[in-house]
């Protein structure tokens, strides 16, 4: 016979459980925040824009983004981070706020690993490595020669310390032994006007930023970083082409809520955003921008992040580069 207590131990299970299902049926009964960790404007917001439309057709609930830029996106991570783990509050991160911010701050507010449930990627930045054509430079292997020729006299902008183009340009140094200054700024508009300008020559910069000028001649694509070349520049070779095969790198972007948000919740959530990256005229649109749709599952994502953090955090020590 069942003691009381057994009895009640299982009944209640069976309510939490009811109730949990119930709760992801109904998901969502209410507007959805979209946490976006940078300005409006940008690429970022561009994406979460899109897929959020589209999420709020299949849903039946408003999508509404919210923008919270600053700080190398720590600003916007820890208001998810720390917002009610329902499936109401969602997070666009990119390599920043999952991998790289965990390396190059001391104190970091959130825990990347800890305080999130991935939902899925998302979408990826091309980066190409630019450059003004006053420069000189024939191609990048061209590039590379006279730069190991003349060390220090060549610099190089970013659109900030710490950002993916940053880290990428710092790869690309360590692996072929180019040594290039580091002139950090506040943001893409202020990076390229001056590699425009030409007081900079050069810089790793995202397909979908570099795409205007490069068709307007004002700057220059020597190499993509990605492991093909691009539909949209097909001429530009790869760096893997020109013999750097570990030189694969992307800004990219996920998905995710907070860590204690129910696994229904999160799975309903990956349904509907891959359905809606799946959709015509989302795909289309971040294509048009130069932006390559990604998907995937939760454990997918969260296989990512572990081998990017191995990865990018190898280079941020041995490069001795911090933030705080």
């Amino acid at each position: 016979m069942r003691t009381p207590t057994l009895v009640k131990f299982v009944f209640g299970t069976m309510l939490v459980a009811a109730s949990a299902f119930v709760q992801a049926q109904s998901y969502p009964a209410k507007p959805v925040r979209w946490l976006v960790p940078y300005p409006p404007g940008g690429g970022s917001d561009a994406i979460a824009r899109t897929i959020g439309a589209q999420l709020s057709k299949q849903v039946g609930q408003p999508v509404v983004i919210e923008n919270k830029p600053g700080a190398g996106t720590i600003i916007g991570a820890e208001t998810a981070a720390r917002s009610a783990a329902d499936g109401y509050t969602i997070f666009s991160g990119d390599n920043g706020s999952y991998v790289f911010n965990s390396a190059l701050y001391k104190k970091l507010p959130y825990d990347p690993q800890k305080d999130f449930a991935p939902i899925s990627l998302i979408a990826r930045f091309p980066l190409l490595l630019v450059a003004n054509p006053s420069a000189g430079f024939k191609d990048a292997k061209d590039l590379i020669g006279k730069i190991k020729a003349a060390p220090g006299k060549y610099n190089y902008a970013s659109v900030g310390a710490g950002s993916p183009h940053h880290l990428a340009m710092e790869m690309f140094k360590q692996r072929t032994g180019a040594f290039i200054v580091h002139i950090p700024y506040r943001g893409a508009g202020p990076a390229v006007q001056d590699v425009l300008a030409g007081q900079v020559p050069m810089m790793i910069l995202d397909l979908a930023t570099a795409l205007p000028h490069i068709k307007s001649g004002k700057l220059t694509a020597l190499a993509v970083a990605s492991g093909n070349r691009l539909a949209l520049q097909p001429d530009v070779p790869t760096l893997k082409e020109l013999g750097y095969s570990d030189l694969e790198m992307y800004a990219w972007q996920g998905i995710a809520v907070p860590a204690a948000t129910p696994k229904d919740i999160v799975a309903r959530l990956n349904t509907e955003v891959t359905k809606a990256l799946a959709a015509p005229e989302v795909s289309k649109r971040l294509t048009d921008l130069g932006i390559e749709p990604l998907s995937g599952t939760p454990e997918q994502m969260a296989s990512y992040i572990k081998s990017e953090t191995v990865r990018w955090h190898a280079l941020i020590k041995e490069r001795g580069i911090t933030l705080d």
